[in-house]
């Protein structure tokens, strides 16, 4: 019996989530650790880190400067750097934190438990930041769950090397999951009760495995078919998509697949044409558009979130003003905005920015502005009006049952009885800006 005590912490994205819990399952699967939300009972440290904001390194070395006391006090407690900023920095982290003992990338977290055995063997430094294609997808154990809703990676990498982005040399290049592979997972979680499956990667949309033995290629829009015909789940989602991969097949699915939620996250990163070239994104503004006025033909009613970088070298007041004026005028819901930072190895950080800091923050405080405002209209829309919730769980903040609608709000609710995992009618009777407060009214029934 183990007495090992794994801590993990997660900074990033929603795959860096995924492989987090998938750490979790290989290390209680193989090495029977347990896993602590108490740093102060583990000894064995992970930090899973992301490398797509500036000061990514500093950040990651702050927080391994707080664990070298605690490695200092018990000699014999393992500290492991993964994630983005494992794979950009490498051997260049121990230069300043030799006392780290493991260095791995997202596509080699499978190896970690043999990792760990020959530290505690060899008493030596390992670094693995190989890109073995998919190679730990077998290795990974049969997932155990709880929740009604689950992620599932579907596909790696990124092969469009955008100019401000280091993806593509952290992740790799795009590797697509079998379908197989995925159905079988996704099948497994349903038997488990989940309800709502996530479909994660760099770039969904450019999901393309080819089978060797049946000779067909299967895009990301048969996979939602193949998907949508597993009986108990009842909801898809997806993240993130490109607007260049985003086909007329794929708009039309949403005709064919109830199941696929009114809400979809689609990157604009700006409202300039001149800047998405500058930034090689591969799509103009009348393009991004035309996407989505497609899909609300097909889907009258959903609802569009998007990515924004805010003072990308070049971008002009003009630039930034067309930025706003396509959130006002494709009517977009929620957002996640950034100021441009420049990352190693990326064409972008040799263009000279010729915007100074303060004017960027000023940019970036008024496009979320614009971006609160649009969330917040959306939001107060739902008062009094019945939306149909996936319960999700009990809230630790105010003990509340909660629930997610299909366009991604939060929904807290009193009741006597437990609904968790069973979708239920509730009356919006509150709002706020990122969630709202309802009042159970009944089961829902397909």
């Amino acid at each position: 019996m183990s007495n090992d005590k794994l801590y993990i912490k997660t900074w990033g994205c929603q795959m860096n989530e995924y492989d987090s819990s998938k750490i979790a399952d290989l290390m209680e699967n193989r090495l029977n650790c347990k896993i602590t939300k108490s740093i102060k009972n583990a000894n064995i440290l992970i930090l899973n880190t992301c490398s797509i904001r500036e000061k990514a390194q500093e950040k990651l070395f702050h927080q391994l400067g707080r664990w070298k006391n605690l490695k200092k006090n018990n000699p014999s407690i393992i500290i492991g750097v993964g994630g983005c900023v494992a794979t950009q920095e490498g051997k260049k982290i121990l230069n300043r934190a030799n006392y780290v003992d493991i260095i791995f990338g997202p596509q080699t977290i499978h190896r970690l438990p043999q990792m760990v055995y020959k530290i505690r063997k060899f008493k030596k430094y390992l670094i693995d930041i190989s890109f073995p294609k998919i190679e730990k997808f077998q290795f990974f154990p049969v997932t155990k769950t709880k929740n009604v809703s689950s992620f599932i990676s579907i596909i790696e990498g990124c092969n469009k090397y955008c100019t401000y982005c280091i993806v593509p040399h952290t992740r790799g290049k795009e590797i697509s999951r079998p379908y197989q592979d995925i159905l079988l997972e996704i099948k497994n979680l349903s038997i488990q009760g989940v309800k709502e499956i996530h479909l994660l990667g760099q770039n969904v949309n450019s999901y393309n495995y080819f089978d060797n033995k049946n000779k067909k290629s299967y895009t990301f829009t048969k996979l939602l078919l193949l998907i949508s015909q597993i009986d108990n789940i009842k909801r898809i989602r997806f993240t993130t998509s490109h607007p260049k991969d985003f086909s007329d097949d794929l708009i039309n699915v949403y005709k064919k697949i109830p199941k696929l939620v009114n809400f979809l996250h689609l990157p604009v990163q700006s409202g300039s044409d001149k800047i998405l070239s500058l930034m090689k994104r591969r799509y103009n503004i009348s393009e991004y558009i035309q996407i989505i006025n497609k899909l609300r033909i097909v889907r009258p009613n959903i609802q569009i979130s998007s990515d924004f970088i805010v003072g990308f070298p070049g971008e002009t007041k003009k630039d930034f003003e067309n930025t706003l004026s396509l959130i006002l005028d494709l009517d977009l819901d929620m957002g996640f905005s950034f100021i441009y930072s420049p990352r190693p190895k990326t064409p972008a950080s040799k263009i000279k920015d010729n915007i100074n800091i303060l004017e960027k923050k000023r940019r970036l405080y008024l496009l979320q502005h614009y971006i609160k405002q649009q969330t917040k209209k959306f939001s107060t829309k739902m008062l009094n009006t019945i939306q149909t919730i996936l319960v999700e769980g009990i809230s630790t903040q105010n003990n509340k049952y909660f629930g997610k609608t299909e366009n991604n709000r939060i929904v807290f609710f009193i009741s006597d009885k437990n609904y968790i995992g069973k979708f239920i009618n509730v009356k919006i009777i509150d709002s706020y800006i990122y969630s709202l407060y309802g009042k159970f009214i009944s089961l829902y029934k397909d």
